[in-house]
């Protein structure tokens, strides 16, 4: 019994020690990622903006980051207000509006800035500006927006946890692009823009998360060596 014992807690503490160090593992290469992110966008922050035609390169996506300047019309019937996003420790809305290219049949969406929500009332919208007629704006070229634990599907109404391009796309019957733009510059038309450069916390919060997890690790396995191989002998002799 004692035997079957030991292995039970070896097997267990085996787990919890490789579950422990895969996930400080992960959150250590979160860091590098985000590090590398930031590192990719002051890079390209003093480049001159790309003109429009750059979005409709097949390799798109190989500007991710870079400035761009846009002229075109919003379509401000399909802004969608996505929940749960946080500028300056506040949870709001991130705005997100087409922009029909002018020249072209193609969209891209634009995530304008950062809205307030209103706890009162949680199906209010916030008071933003989106002018008629063809506008002219800069921004940088960025991924589609990040996205967060949901339950349930991510529904059709203007606020939405989550908003996939595709389905999007076919919802809208608009050519997106499979980019989006983040629209940089001061705050406007009800929007903050103080985007954060790794598109949530910075890398030091995954070191901590990383460093936590390693601890816990490292924990595990001390309490293993200690309950089953240095007490028992230290009680050997008493006994």
């Amino acid at each position: 019994m004692t035997r079957a014992r030991f292995w039970v807690v070896t097997a267990a503490t085996a787990v919890g020690v490789a579950v422990t160090f895969s996930l400080g593992a992960w959150q250590f290469g979160r860091a590098h990622q985000k590090e590398a992110l930031a590192g990719a966008i002051a890079a390209r922050r003093d480049q001159a903006p790309l003109l429009p035609s750059a979005l409709l390169a097949p390799d798109v996506a190989g500007q991710l980051h870079s400035p761009v300047r846009l002229r075109g019309t919003w379509v401000a019937e399909r802004t969608v207000f996505l929940d749960n996003r946080q500028m300056g420790a506040r949870v709001g809305f991130y705005v997100a509006t087409p922009l029909r290219l002018t020249g072209t049949d193609r969209a891209v969406l634009v995530q304008r800035g950062w809205a307030p929500r209103n706890f009162e009332r949680r199906e209010a919208l916030p008071p933003v500006e989106t002018p008629a007629g063809e506008v002219e704006l800069t921004g940088r070229i960025a991924p589609p927006p990040a996205k967060l634990y949901q339950f349930g599907s991510a529904g059709s109404g203007a606020i939405r946890q989550n908003l996939d391009l595709v389905p999007f796309a076919a919802e809208t019957g608009l050519r997106l692009l499979p980019v989006t733009v983040l629209e940089t510059g001061p705050a406007s038309q009800g929007l903050l823009r103080d985007w954060p450069e790794t598109g949530g916390r910075g890398p030091d919060t995954n070191y901590g998360y990383a460093a936590q997890w390693w601890a816990l690790s490292a924990l595990i396995a001390i309490l293993y060596a200690w309950f089953q191989f240095i007490a028992p002998r230290r009680r050997a002799p008493q006994a």
